[in-house]
């Protein structure tokens, strides 16, 4: 989209009041200037510190200063025009004249909620017919009474694309090989990962962002990625119910197990993170893990980020919910635009069924309406987002949810049998710093049968307690003894697991 040809097709179309919503103001003025030259208008510029000036010809032939009073056809001279430091003032100056043109109010939101200057703008969008004059109302926030929206056309800066910002990156590091800071950049990838992860940020943002890697070590590395992932996420915050995950080195080879899921996530994962249209392939939406508590499902959401090289976002239904009517759901649109904007990216929505339960008479109705919006989103979004939703209970996944189209596919994770629950005791006795060659994993794996790979850590852990009591190095002995202490999930709550196992058996893929 071209944001010179949005801009003039809305002057052209007569809106008396524009309304630009951007930080960055600079870009917006340079825009506005392309515009009135184009249009053949004049364009002001009105800010609280300076009063109002011309800016499309700032050594206009009209000498002097202008007055509400005058009686000048071109009253405009170099320097701020008379009687309008003041906002009221300004407002006054633009109703009074009949000099074509557009006037541009910059951080004119403090001003907004004053009756006086509420009916001073309507007064200038009510004559516009006989006195054609484009207020441009322009900061960070224009929040408008009912009565001014009508008379209001908004528009929004385009967000440089990819390819803006792989020249960004070129043009930057060409200026900085040829002031001497910086070398030529050979890690292709690293610029292209990069590159994916600036889009989002206005171009001044990810400039600055460039710099600092650039200055750092002279070039653009793949140890640059946390810190722009990092930058990224403070410039464009966040209301708390999206937070971003601290991936350490997670991989799928810390997950034990899901052979069938970890082919399915290697298959896409080239459509997801390269061109999916250039390889003929729909891009991967994201998938639901159904399963047992414990199995490995969080994880697994972890190592999907971690392997494809990702940010991962978790959403948090707890901070969602507002007592007031309406709040939840815009709190939800306003994560999921914050997700868009961190594409690519893995959006892990933990334990959904508690988000969007099923039902929902006893809160009023709020929860379906959250699965509303979500649904929406799911099925519009273009952004790369990665959605990795996990459940444990079934029975309150609303049937809108997991149909066939929602989520790519259904895995179903089930608790580790005995190959599987021995590759878990191995990592997890390695992740300790303890070699698992001098435990017996094949007896270890018999003697857990049913247990999760959260309860196999565990037991790993008060093992370690034990052995650490009695001042001697952790062996197969504790760890067998915290075994045969533990009544796993699959005990205590056996039948609730039998019935999702029997549910998952016809309708969800094997994980495993």
């Amino acid at each position: 989209m071209n944001d010179e040809r949005d801009l003039t097709l809305i002057i052209r179309s007569r809106f008396p009041i524009v309304a630009i919503e951007t930080h960055e103001e600079l870009r917006a003025l340079a825009l506005l200037e392309r515009v009135a030259r184009l249009e053949q208008h004049g364009l002001f510029v009105w800010c609280a510190a300076d009063g109002m000036q011309r800016r499309d010809n700032p050594f206009a032939a009209a000498p002097g200063h202008y007055s509400v009073s005058s009686t000048q056809k071109e009253p405009y001279g170099k320097g701020p025009i008379a009687d309008t430091l003041n906002i009221g003032g300004a407002l006054k100056h633009i109703h009074a004249t009949s000099f074509k043109g557009i006037y541009v109010l910059v951080d004119v939101h403090p001003y907004l909620e004053d009756p006086v200057h509420q009916r001073l703008l309507k007064s200038i969008a009510q004559d516009y017919d006989r006195n054609p004059r484009t207020l441009v109302l322009l900061g960070p926030s224009v929040t408008l009474p009912a009565d001014l929206q009508r008379l209001t056309a908004r528009f929004e800066l385009k967000m440089p694309d990819l390819r803006a910002m792989r020249e960004l990156i070129e043009s930057e590091s060409k200026n900085a090989i040829r002031f001497g800071s910086a070398g030529p950049n050979d890690d292709t990838d690293a610029v292209a990962v990069i590159s994916q992860h600036l889009v989002g940020l206005c171009l001044e943002d990810a400039r600055r962002l460039v710099r600092q890697c650039l200055t750092d070590d002279g070039c653009i590395t793949p140890e640059d990625v946390p810190r722009v992932l990092k930058a990224k996420q403070a410039s464009l915050g966040s209301d708390g119910s999206v937070v971003q995950v601290e991936l350490g080195a997670a991989r799928m080879s810390d997950v034990a197990g899901l052979a069938k899921l970890k082919r399915w996530l290697t298959q896409r994962r080239a459509a997801f993170i390269g061109d999916a249209q250039a390889l003929g392939l729909d891009p991967p939406k994201g998938v639901l893990l159904l399963g047992v508590q414990g199995g490995g499902k969080s994880l697994a959401a972890k190592a999907v980020a971690g392997t494809w090289q990702l940010p991962l976002l978790r959403l948090d239904f707890g901070s969602l919910y507002d007592k007031w009517l309406g709040e939840t759901e815009r709190k939800l649109r306003e994560a999921l635009k914050f997700a868009d904007t961190m594409a690519p990216c893995v959006l892990w929505m933990d334990e959904i069924e508690k988000g969007v339960a099923a039902g929902g008479a006893s809160d009023g109705g709020e929860s379906r309406r959250v699965l509303g919006t979500l649904l929406t989103w799911m099925a519009e979004r273009k952004s790369k987002v990665f959605m990795v939703a996990t459940a444990n209970d079934i029975e309150h996944l609303p049937p809108e949810l997991i149909r066939k189209g929602r989520f790519d596919e259904i895995f179903f994770v089930d608790l580790p049998d005995a190959e599987t629950r021995a590759e878990i005791f191995k990592l997890h006795l390695m992740r300790r710093n303890l070699n698992a060659a001098k435990f017996d994993l094949a007896k270890l794996a018999n003697a857990s049968d049913g247990f999760s790979g959260a309860e196999i850590e565990q037991a790993i852990v008060s093992g370690l307690y034990e052995a650490h009591a009695q001042n001697t190095p952790l062996n197969t002995m504790h760890v067998l003894t915290e075994i045969v202490r533990t009544r796993p999930l699959s005990v205590v709550m056996a039948e609730k697991i039998d019935a999702l196992r029997q549910w998952a058996a016809q309708r969800t893929v094997s994980a495993n």
